[in-house]
């Protein structure tokens, strides 16, 4: 604060400010990954494909990065009570149209503009937390607070929103989220003081350029990415022209970058070797994280669990993700070396991908699941925070804001990386085994006459006709054998993450300037990466 004068009114008590700050970041965390809570619904919904659910979330997320570096001109604009009052005002209209709307053309440029809010939302709520906890172990804890919130909120949505999704519509969550924001916005109308954290600073010479040409290239990246393999790649011209365009918006980005005195992500920050190696194990840790959908989509395609039954058997990992940071927070309030971290934590999840192969199969107990997933979110929450805490920390501290939006950059960047792998994996090793299967199943086969006369026997014996069983028996086997070709493409992804993680770890073990490390934030001032 300039004035001297304490933000929040002297009778508000310190609990309900930190829940006022939680409540405001919480509805629009909901919103983040909300379209994953039910793909198939959220489809069904605006009679689209998954893949335009997947790139929902992609405009989301790509409107929070390109928007990051922007927004520090407006917080240093504006007072935080007014500041809170507009972004909370443009979430609550942007919300009341997502609940209106099942049109994409509306909805796809909405998502954006509302990640442009998360990252309003995220900054100002963070700076008053390092702004009410005074102390270096204080920033640590709010850091490593937001940063467990973001990881945990994929199945926290899932969750608290299956039941609800199931027995309404799917835009019912718009609505619950609608309703959130209005006690948030009275606390804040009646707890806050009209004062500033920062000197103003007018708003001139916004470097708005700079935020279209990242705009379009995150939003371009995410479009090729998901869409990439439907299309046949650089075979169809949207494939081929989105990938000219952004190439094209990268070279005018790079040249106007060199011409600035104050750019708009410090492109010096990439002479640091430990940050170097903290945004590459960050876009690993990424690519694992996501590799979780499969996950999800083999519950539901192969177990046939429902949404709900879905949702508690990722309860586990949750709470792994929960104690994880909880643990990762120690270590770094300890300033224990990196390797304390990054070690445990990339072991855990080779663990968890060599487990799973060995657990997939069509007949598999959902119960045998819990701990995997529990040691995957341990594995995840020990390694989320104190990487991006690594990487900030170690370049100078004027530079701390650059190495946060390369930080969310590349996390955009596995989150896409890790759709197009899935997309293209799941196509050539699915179409691969099923391919392998049909050449060993033909009418003379013995397993396939003993699989056709167990199923046909099943429906014969709940009442079906000879003719109809044998027919049905025929399609359950293709059905059977489609559930193998994807099982199989789960096992193989797994493989290829396996050795992945192996090859991780060595680098880890290997590294030689992790043996002198510094994790902790040496600014007052930072923002969330």
């Amino acid at each position: 604060m300039v004035s001297g004068i304490p933000i929040f009114k002297q009778w508000v008590p310190g609990w309900a400010i930190k829940i006022i700050l939680f409540s405001l970041i919480l509805p629009t965390m909901v919103l983040f990954f909300l379209p994953f809570a039910n793909i198939n619904a959220a489809a069904g919904f605006y009679g689209s494909e998954p893949a335009d659910i997947q790139f929902a979330v992609g405009l989301f997320y790509a409107g929070y990065v390109a928007f990051y570096s922007l927004e520090r001109r407006f917080f240093t604009y504006l007072a935080a009570k007014e500041y809170f009052v507009v972004f909370s005002m443009l979430e609550i209209v942007t919300t009341v149209i997502c609940y209106h709307t099942d049109e994409l053309y509306l909805l796809f440029p909405i998502r954006f503009f509302q990640g442009m809010l998360f990252s309003s939302t995220v900054n100002l709520s963070l700076s008053l937390m390092f702004t009410r906890l005074r102390t270096e172990r204080a920033r640590e804890i709010s850091f490593s607070v937001f940063f467990g919130m973001l990881i945990c909120i994929l199945p926290f949505n899932n969750l608290v929103t299956a039941d609800l999704i199931d027995a309404f519509n799917f835009n019912i969550i718009y609505k619950v989220a609608l309703f959130s924001y209005l006690p948030c916005l009275c606390a804040i109308m009646i707890s806050m003081n009209n004062v500033r954290l920062n000197i103003r600073f007018p708003l001139y010479k916004l470097d708005w350029q700079s935020f279209v040409y990242w705009g379009l290239m995150l939003v371009l990246l995410a479009y090729v990415c998901i869409y990439g393999q439907e299309y046949y790649w650089l075979e169809d011209p949207r494939i081929l022209f989105s990938v000219l365009a952004m190439m094209g918006a990268t070279l005018l980005y790079v040249l106007r970058v060199k011409s600035m005195k104050r750019p708009y992500v410090h492109p010096g920050i990439f002479s640091f070797q430990n940050f170097r190696m903290a945004i590459f194990l960050l876009f690993i840790l990424f690519i694992c994280r996501f590799a979780i959908n499969i996950i999800n989509n083999f519950f539901g395609g192969v177990l046939r669990l429902d949404p709900m039954h879905i949702s508690y058997v990722n309860t586990a990992n949750l709470l792994g993700l929960v104690i994880g940071v909880i643990i990762s927070c120690a270590l770094i309030l300890q300033k224990k070396n990196i390797r304390f971290m990054w070690g445990p934590g990339f072991l855990l999840l080779l663990f968890f991908h060599v487990s799973m192969w060995f657990i997939f199969n069509s007949e598999a107990n959902e119960n045998n699941f819990y701990l995997p997933l529990f040691i995957q979110g341990l594995g995840v929450g020990l390694i989320m925070a104190p990487t991006i805490v690594y990487a900030v920390s170690s370049v100078p501290v004027v530079m701390g804001p650059s190495a946060s939006s390369i930080c969310l950059a590349t996390g955009y960047l596995g989150f896409c990386v890790s759709a197009a792998l899935i997309n293209y994996c799941e196509l050539y090793s699915k179409s691969r085994h099923y391919n392998a299967f049909q050449d060993h199943l033909t009418k003379v086969d013995p397993a396939v006459l003993h699989g056709l006369t167990v199923r046909s026997g099943k429906l014969l014996h709940h009442g079906m006709a000879h003719k109809q069983a044998l027919k049905g028996g025929r399609k359950l086997l293709v059905e059977a054998v489609t559930k193998q070709g994807q099982i199989r493409f789960a096992m193989d992804y797994y493989e290829w993450m396996a050795l992945m993680l192996v090859a991780v770890l060595l680098l880890i073990a290997i590294f030689p300037s992790l043996n002198k490390t510094v994790v902790y934030l040496r600014s007052r001032r930072l923002s969330p990466a």
